[in-house]
């Protein structure tokens, strides 16, 4: 049984004293894919490094929504050449629109937003879409933009029913975190409407610790119980889960 956790941030300084062993408990846990996404060009920069230097980590490189206002106009060049030119770079992320914190205005994060895409267009990479409270305006972005089929996954998805089925629709992916762990979460019936070969696995490392670690520093062996309460809401084996989210991630991020 393998298992593939689609969106880590290990470049972070909360991994600087113990990645390797956060590595090994991964590899424990049979975690053998593992994708590490920048936010900007210089966390797009340590994420290849790590790829690089660790077999079982992949990396996607993008700017992250609240990243734009350190954006530079050449940074999408240097992206373009980080993702061309790296063999284990198997996405465009974490890339996205964030109304959460209000600090970028949405009319910058839109145009960055448009940049990625056409660069993962132009490379035939996936995408991570990161969205948060901006579900009407990425929609409205992809009517604007045309956007009819996208290879990629909405990480940590957090809209509803009717939001999942606009970017089903549109071919994209869907993935939880953590989150579905929780006591307070409720929403049983939209995870299960999510079909199983569209439905990806995260931990968004460090954040978002799933139970029983909540609050604490997240790390990739801790998909497993994402796995486990994806498994009880379908009411299927935690080995078909893990079979069949594997196989999505490996077909999506080709590694």
């Amino acid at each position: 049984m393998c298992l593939s956790d689609t969106h880590t941030h290990l470049h972070l300084d909360q991994y600087k004293e113990d990645l390797p062993r956060v590595l090994e408990r991964a590899e424990r846990g049979k975690i053998s894919r593992i994708l590490t996404l920048g936010t900007d060009l210089s966390s797009s920069l340590d994420s290849v490094k790590l790829a690089n230097r660790f077999q079982n980590i992949y990396a996607a490189v993008g700017i992250h929504p609240t990243d734009v206002n350190h954006f530079s106009s050449g940074d999408v060049s240097e992206i373009k050449k980080l993702a061309k030119n790296e063999e284990k770079v198997v996405a465009i992320g974490e890339i996205g629109l964030d109304l959460y914190w209000q600090e970028v205005p949405l009319s910058n994060q839109l145009i960055i937003l448009g940049k990625m895409i056409d660069l993962a267009d132009e490379l035939s990479l996936p995408v991570v879409v990161h969205n948060r409270e901006a579900q009407q305006d990425m929609q409205d972005f992809f009517d604007k933009y045309n956007v009819k089929s996208l290879k990629g996954v909405m990480h940590s998805f957090s809209g509803n029913s009717k939001d999942a089925q606009f970017y089903l629709n549109r071919d994209l992916n869907i993935s939880f975190t953590g989150v579905i762990t929780f006591k307070n979460f409720k929403n049983h019936s939209l995870v299960k409407s999510i079909p199983l070969d569209r439905l990806l696995l995260e931990t968004d490392s460090p954040f978002l610790a799933p139970e029983p670690y909540r609050g604490k520093r997240n790390e990739p062996a801790y998909v497993k119980y994402v796995a486990k309460q994806l498994s009880e809401i379908f009411h299927i084996s935690l080995k078909e889960i893990c079979q069949k989210t594997f196989t999505n991630a490996h077909q999506l991020f080709r590694w």
